[in-house]
Parts: C-alpha cells; structure tokens; sequence
C-alpha cells in the first residue's frame, strides 16, 4: 500500500495530544525525541514540526497533563525534558476511548453502502 506522509495540519483535532502523551508513557523525552519517536514509530507517515510541537506540549504542560524540566541531553546540550503526570494518564485513558469510539463510527460510514 503507497502513503503519502501525513503533516500534524491532516491530524485529527485533539489526536497530537493524544499521540505526545501516549510516546511520554515509555520515558521522559524532549521535544525532537518525541518527534523522532513518532516519525520512526509511524514508519515516516506522521511527521510533526515544531511550530506544532512545542505548542502542544506546552498546552499539555498549561493543562497539568505533562510535566517539563530542563536536562543534559545525550548530546550534552540542555533540553526540555517531558513527562507525563498522574492527571495526564487518566485524561490519556479518557482521550484514548474517545479515539477508538470516534474511529469505530467513521468505520462504520466507510463500510455503509
């Protein structure tokens, strides 16, 4: 099957955030990890950049949903770390629900004659 990469402006709304807070249950990252994480996981179809990123991620942060603090990162410059909070993995559970019920109905108008 050909894809064409998909941009964060084909994301579903609310599915950036959704996507972030899944990669931030693995381990603490910092924005290019989690952009690179999601590159690599989606095989190259989600590439998101950082004029969408680094709004999310701080909407995540405003929200309580994820938490940042600045480190050493493996290439020894410093980096803003990302974590998720307890707040944040209930609202994950929550949003992942909502994904899987919103998918489930476009799937059903796509299989209706």
């Amino acid at each position: 099957m050909d894809r064409a990469p998909i941009s964060q402006s084909g994301l579903l709304p609310r599915t950036l955030d959704l996507l972030v807070l899944k990669t931030l249950t693995r381990a603490p990252l910092h924005g290019y990890g989690i952009a690179q994480y999601l590159l690599r996981t989606t095989s190259s179809f989600l590439s998101v950049g950082e004029g969408t990123l680094y709004p999310a991620l701080q909407r995540l942060v405003v929200n309580g949903w994820a938490q940042a603090e600045w480190r050493q990162s493996e290439t020894g410059r410093r980096a803003r770390y990302y974590t998720i909070t307890p707040v944040g993995r209930k609202h994950l559970r929550t949003q992942e629900r909502e994904f899987e019920q919103m998918v489930d109905a476009i799937r059903l108008v796509l299989r209706a004659v």
